[in-house]
């Protein structure tokens, strides 16, 4: 009896991890460290970064709040076709960014997404944001700040500033409720930066409608 309940268990697993769709995250650590993506991209929190020589000495941002930030699906997609997410190279603001990023095979970046997808913080809690054309989000995100300044974004066609990175995407490549914490504790996560720190500026309120505007992006 109890060898037979072992070997349906162990079928059970073997069943899941052959099934369609489905990446072991040990693995992806393994192939995130074989391909040598530590060498620019860090995953253990908190932030390093304590100095303007610090964040000059980064080679790629951080990963090590990935799960939080991004959408499963827009990674691992991302992961086998990267594209060009800031329109100038990282750390620079002449270069263009030369696209160069390497590619991982689909197994590969599955297994890896799987990976990031672990590396969460508490400071960001779900289901918060829900993506809505908002109005006020809108006005503030346009003009108040303004965030365009330094953004790319969507309209009739894309426009806004260069030095960030682009949010044209960004309803399918980050996760809403990391956008409202970030602008709700932007230092936690860069300790370093060029972003404004909008608390006293912005209310709680004043920073969800920015965060379900820009949810909106495609």
């Amino acid at each position: 009896m109890r060898r037979a309940i072992v070997a349906s268990l162990a079928a059970a697993i073997l069943l899941v991890a052959t099934a369609p769709g489905w990446a072991d995250p040990t693995a992806g650590k393994k192939t995130f460290e074989a391909n040598k993506c530590q060498d620019c991209h860090y995953t253990n929190g908190p932030a390093k970064e304590r100095t303007i020589a610090d964040q000059l000495a980064k080679k790629g941002p951080e990963l090590w709040y990935a799960g939080s930030k991004f959408q499963k699906a827009w990674l691992a997609k991302w992961l086998q076709d990267p594209k060009p997410i800031r329109p100038l190279k990282y750390n620079s603001l002449t270069d263009k960014n030369p696209g160069d990023h390497p590619k991982l095979a689909a197994g590969d970046a599955d297994t890896v997404t799987e990976y990031l997808m672990t590396l969460t913080v508490k400071e960001v809690k779900a289901g918060v944001i829900k993506p809505r054309k908002n109005p006020k989000g809108r006005l503030i995100f346009m003009k108040k700040m303004p965030c365009s300044g330094c953004h790319q974004f969507p309209g009739t066609k894309f426009t806004g500033g260069m030095a960030g990175p682009s949010l044209v995407d960004a309803g399918e490549r980050l996760n809403p409720d990391w956008i409202f914490a970030y602008l709700q504790n932007t230092k936690l996560f860069k300790p370093v930066r060029m972003m404004p720190i909008f608390e006293g500026l912005l209310s709680e309120t004043d920073m969800k409608s920015v965060a379900q505007y820009v949810a909106t992006f495609k």
